[in-house]
């Protein structure tokens, strides 16, 4: 019988998301009688100890009998067991030096990693994730950001919500002003702040319209790579031909920072992408964004406004264009940020419910199915003390 365990979060600041809820676990058992289900304990989990137990399952402190554990985030170093399974976000694909003693404790301790980033499809997508709950908060958290600047509105804060459907129901109470908002990004994420833009009623216009007219209601225009990048050569330009030689592409953004008022920031970033914009040209008179959701949120990258990661509990601050430093996002001067990097946590038991069927759905069947699919080998990292072929590029980093 395959033990699997759902860990504890331990990483600070607290996280109170978790894989499975006890609905779905007990979804899990019934789909897999073969399988055996422990949870550990938690004081923080947004989900009680005793609504696990209710359904039947077993809450304790040690989880050294089980095979395979499941958590959200980083494992603290000193709670890894060796030679065991671990799902969690590791990040450290893109070779994050906060992260490298954790990868290199990984392959000293003989642990398979399977990291939930890399949880993908035979095309590459990703089946997992909490994109859709980030896009979600984020959109909504602009919105709020907005209102505090301006004093249009007063809305609370998503974490101290109990879920999606109030945070929806604030929403519904608030008159959003005539503003010209762009949403960038196709994924998860995009989608989700998507949501929020429709929930709002906010009109939907394509590119062309966007540009050229002016509007007497909010409106917004949901773009994607090849709207604001354009080949250097002014030859036509692909999507894929752009994910794999960034380097022949240009920024082609301006036109909509000139126009726009709102920048819902959804994308995913590759390295050796154009930047959206520079500091300089935010400083120019032409220069219209006066407030940016940045969901993706990479510090001093593409958005050079976002000169830091905001927090759940202080997630506004103010960019001023002039000096490129921080100041009070209530200055009129200054573009308002929203920047915060773990907006999922803000919706904790919608975010847990939504990734543990997809979990359930795309990730679990894989250890009673052979993996006749290649999902658990793709997401496998390490595996007998080292990387597995498809992580070696890590090898220097981890050396």
């Amino acid at each position: 019988m395959l033990k699997f365990a759902i860990i504890r979060e331990e990483k600070t600041p607290p996280d109170r998301r978790v894989v499975f809820s006890p609905k779905h676990l007990k979804q899990a058992k019934n789909q897999f009688p073969e399988a055996h289900f422990k949870v550990q304990q938690s004081d923080i989990r947004i989900f009680r100890d005793e609504e696990y137990q209710n359904e039947g399952f077993q809450v304790s402190e040690d989880i050294s009998d089980c095979d395979v554990m499941i958590g959200v985030k980083e494992v603290p170093i000193k709670s890894l067991i060796p030679n065991k399974k671990y799902f969690f976000f590791s990040h450290t694909i893109k070779k994050q030096p906060y992260n490298r003693d954790l990868l290199k404790a990984i392959l000293d301790k003989n642990i398979e990693l399977f990291d939930h980033e890399v949880i993908t499809s035979e095309s590459g997508m990703r089946l997992i994730g909490f994109g859709r709950y980030a896009g979600l908060v984020g959109a909504y958290n602009g919105f709020r950001a907005i209102g505090l600047k301006n004093e249009f509105y007063s809305l609370p804060k998503a974490d101290d919500l109990p879920d999606l459907n109030a945070m929806l129901a604030q929403l519904d109470k608030i008159k959003v002003p005539n503003l010209k908002i762009v949403l960038t990004g196709s994924g998860k994420v995009a989608r989700g702040a998507k949501e929020i833009l429709d929930h709002l009623k906010i009109k939907q216009v394509e590119v062309p319209d966007y540009l050229a007219s002016e509007f007497e209601e909010p409106v917004y225009c949901h773009i994607d790579v090849l709207d604001y990048n354009k080949r250097k050569d002014g030859a036509v330009g692909s999507i894929s031909e752009f994910f794999i030689n960034p380097e022949l592409y240009e920024s082609d953004f301006w036109r909509f920072a000139v126009v726009s008022d709102f920048f819902i920031a959804g994308h995913f970033y590759g390295q050796g992408a154009p930047v959206f914009f520079t500091k300089e040209d935010a400083k120019t008179p032409n220069f219209n964004i006066k407030y940016i959701a940045d969901i993706s949120c990479d510090i001093a990258g593409p958005i050079p406004s976002t000169i830091r990661a905001s927090t759940i509990t202080d997630p506004i601050y103010g960019y001023d264009p002039k000096t490129g430093k921080e100041t009070n996002y209530k200055d009129p001067k200054a573009i308002t940020v929203m920047a915060v990097d773990n907006l999922p946590c803000e919706l904790p038991r919608d975010a847990s419910e939504g990734f543990g069927e997809m979990f359930l759905n795309k990730v679990l069947p894989a250890f009673f199915n052979d993996d006749k699919n290649g999902i658990l080998e793709r997401a496998r990292m390490t595996k007998n003390g080292k990387l597995t072929s498809r992580y070696d590029y890590l090898q220097d980093f981890v050396s």
